[in-house]
């Protein structure tokens, strides 16, 4: 009887279990098959190629919310900005509505995108064909508001100003607008987002903000909703801090030192050159880091050559003076031919040579002296009356005088070459104080203005 009993009762455990079984399969399938129903009856007699609203004048407002992920590239040279963003768009469709209650609660479906209606929506600025992932369906909510979201990779025009490099701030706008619609039929609303929570800020730029604006453009074909997403950007500039503008201050700072050396010294000339190699390198270095435009330069540039104009103008000036206190030097081509002039003579020349001193060597002989008379010549001296030795002294007294005028008219010269050199001298000097005053003038500025860029920059790190 008790076994009899345990067996009923499994048994009956078991048709419940069995019945429960179904019962929820056939709820699941209920479900299902409403899901289908309710797409079907959809999309039975939808039109997409219409306008999805009951009343024609009335005009279909698209809601925009832009979330920036990241900046991939910002080409200073070509003016173009690459960003990675998010884009959502969302709409009333009048024509895709139903009663959730009436359909096992289905609050919300996806449908294929192109299979309904959406916004002829594009970005003006866009240059470069963007890359985006294919998202193919779209959420329909029961009051027909259908949300499409897809993220997008954007290479769009800007107009960027590095004058302020590396302490820049950039604003680039993506404007969404459409191609065929008016604002009576197709209006946008752009909404604002908080971007710096999925903002990728381990690049060189960070984001501070996106702010939002609405116009409407008037154009011969009508008037057209616009929505302006503003990116505001800001680069980080450690980077080109420690690897560019303290190296260009000590290189100033060296060539400052410079000017201490005089104006006359041929190391001057040795060091400015060595100086002037240096900027070369460093300039030919620095051109690659700096983001050039065709209509800006940035700061930095600028003042770094025109110190490097200042170089040239110091080292010049050393060279010509050089130049003007030692003229009787020969230049190096006149030293070069004169060289090859004396390997081409040969032994001819040296021939000459040896003749051209066999005379001294003989006036000079032991036993002679210089103006002594020849063997014969005293007999005939001896023999001259006193005109002839009146006319000789004259002679002698007159050579005597023209040696006396040459060495005066030498010591002239040589007088009035040294107040040249004296006035050379001191308008070098009065010319290199004012290089210097004008160089140190620039270094100043130039550090002035690094130090206020730093500080706005720094600020407006801590105000955002």
């Amino acid at each position: 009887m008790a076994t009899r009993s345990i067996s009923l009762f499994l048994l009956l455990l078991l048709l419940g279990l069995l019945a429960a079984g179904s019962s929820s399969a056939d709820a699941g399938c209920t479900r299902n098959s409403t899901l289908h129903r309710l797409t079907r009856r959809l999309l039975r007699n939808y039109s997409k190629g219409v306008r999805p609203v009951r009343n024609w004048a009335q005009a279909t407002t698209v809601y925009l919310d832009l979330f920036v992920h990241a900046v991939l590239d910002v080409d200073s040279q070509n003016q173009k900005l690459t960003t990675s963003i998010w884009l959502q768009q969302s709409w009333k469709d009048e024509f895709l509505t139903w009663n959730s209650s009436l359909h096992d609660g289905i609050r919300e479906v996806s449908l294929l995108l192109s299979s309904i209606w959406s916004p002829d929506i594009t970005i003006n600025e866009l240059v470069d064909v963007s890359k985006s992932l294919d998202m193919p369906y779209v959420y329909v909510n029961a009051s027909g508001m259908v949300r499409n979201q897809k993220p997008m990779q954007v290479v769009s025009a800007c107009q960027l100003e590095p004058y302020a490099f590396p302490f820049d701030t950039q604003t680039c706008s993506l404007t969404f607008s459409t191609i065929l619609h008016t604002v009576e039929d197709v209006d946008l609303a752009a909404h604002m987002a908080d971007n710096k929570q999925i903002f990728l800020a381990d690049g060189e730029w960070e984001l501070l903000s996106v702010p939002t604006r609405y116009q409407v453009l008037s154009t011969h074909s009508g008037r057209f909703a616009e929505a302006q997403f503003h990116i505001v950007i800001r680069r980080r500039p450690l980077l080109y801090v420690v690897s560019l503008l303290i190296p260009s201050i000590f290189l100033m700072a060296v060539d400052l030192g410079s000017f201490y050396l005089p104006p006359t010294c041929g190391m001057r000339i040795t060091f400015k050159g060595s100086v002037l190699v240096g900027y070369t390198v460093f300039k030919v270095n620095m051109s690659a880091e700096l983001p050039g435009t065709p209509f800006s330069t940035p700061l930095i540039g600028v003042f770094f050559t025109i110190c490097m104009a200042l170089l040239v103008l110091s080292l010049s000036l050393s060279i010509l003076l050089v130049k003007c206190l030692h003229p009787g030097e020969d230049h190096v081509w006149q030293r070069l031919a004169s060289h090859c002039c004396r390997g081409q003579r040969g032994s001819d020349g040296e021939d000459r040579g040896a003749n051209s001193q066999a005379a001294p060597a003989a006036r000079q002989a032991p036993g002679c002296t210089e103006g002594a008379p020849l063997p014969g010549e005293e007999g005939k001296r001896g023999q001259e009356g006193p005109w002839e030795v009146m006319s000789t002294q004259k002679a002698v007294m007159e050579e005597i005088l023209a040696q006396l005028l040459l060495i005066s008219s030498r010591l002239r010269a040589l007088d009035r070459d040294s107040r040249q050199e004296a006035d050379w001298l001191r308008l070098s000097y009065k010319l290199d104080m004012l290089l210097f005053q004008v160089y140190a003038g620039v270094v100043a500025v130039y550090a002035i203005t690094l130090g206020a860029l730093w500080a706005t920059w720094s600020s407006q790190q801590q105000e955002g």
